[in-house]
């Protein structure tokens, strides 16, 4: 049985009639009184006697007649949820990201969306390199911020902060002094290097020509670490620029940027292409793009387009 019977069968015990019925429903008597013998036959029950010109419920009326008002009491609850959440969006969205990433690049984002999102819970997925595009293709997270590229072609990516991986040293350090540091300046000095990811496999090909002069004194899998460990003498470390620009302007440490050229990386929000996005997702989308990173990010034009024709498709 379906929703349109139930709402049948309930006009026919409102009015008492199942003429007057076939004229609420816009059907003809012998359409309703067919939809009433199929619910019969599926609960394999009588559901109206038959008095002459009157019909009146049966046992088995009176009790699926309960039940027909309750299920569509839950339709009718269920629909004014559903059009509340467009209204005053809530419920949760999942965001796949590494620590420092959430610490340094997304916390005006989470600001401000909880502004505009109150009722809207964010979780943190802590995952880090692949397992952040793994988190997104498999519908375990609803976003995820990860370096460029992204290949997967389920995913669509959104820059949303670019930065620059830069050496990182104590003050007091040969090369903090230093406008720029090659991988011919490391020889000698030992390194902490990221244990994984796209900024480990860029730093192994920067590190390349010199890597029989390099020492790697430790593999840290945390930024945090990476920069506590440098700032207590343990070795030269690598980090994006934002995420040591507090302890440089504290002068607890200098971060000299690589050289002969700048090793630049860009981050994006990610998302699958064919999932549908609530209220509460697009607006995810546009806050992020609006306020990723250390100053505000203008929407671009194509990701702006996105969002309308998203919005749209929704209204």
């Amino acid at each position: 049985m379906d929703l349109d019977q139930l709402h049948t069968f309930l006009e026919i015990v409102r009015l008492k009639s199942f003429s007057k019925a076939a004229q609420t429903c816009f059907r003809t008597q012998p359409a309703i009184s067919a939809q009433v013998r199929q619910i019969e036959q599926e609960l394999n029950a009588a559901l109206f006697e038959r008095l002459g010109t009157k019909i009146a419920l049966t046992a088995a009326g009176r009790i699926f007649a309960d039940y027909a008002e309750q299920i569509l009491e839950l339709r009718r609850r269920a629909q004014n949820a559903i059009n509340e959440l467009e209204r005053i969006p809530r419920g949760e969205l999942v965001i796949a990201a590494n620590e420092a990433t959430c610490i340094y690049v997304l916390p005006r984002v989470f600001s401000e969306y909880k502004k505009q999102f109150p009722n809207v819970q964010i979780l943190i997925d802590r995952s880090y390199g692949a397992r952040v595009v793994d988190a997104v293709v498999e519908s375990q997270a609803d976003f995820g911020i990860t370096p460029l590229p992204v290949k997967d072609k389920r995913l669509q990516a959104a820059k949303i902060h670019s930065d620059e991986i830069n050496v990182i040293v104590p003050v007091g350090h040969p090369l903090a002094a230093k406008s720029r540091v090659t991988a011919q300046d490391l020889i000698g000095h030992p390194l902490l290097l990221p244990k994984a990811g796209s900024v480990r496999a860029a730093l192994n090909a920067w590190l390349e020509p010199v890597e029989e002069g390099i020492t790697i004194s430790m593999e840290l899998d945390s930024t945090e670490m990476i920069k506590r460990f440098s700032m207590a003498g343990l070795g030269a470390g690598f980090v994006a620029r934002t995420f040591c620009r507090e302890e440089v302007m504290a002068g607890k440490m200098a971060a000299i940027p690589l050289g002969p050229d700048p090793m630049e990386r860009q981050i994006a929000l990610i998302y699958r292409k064919d999932k549908a996005l609530s209220k509460a997702a697009l607006g995810f989308i546009e806050v992020t793009l609006t306020h990723a990173g250390s100053e505000p990010a203008r929407v671009p034009p194509k990701a702006a387009g996105l969002i309308e024709k998203s919005a749209a498709k929704r209204s």
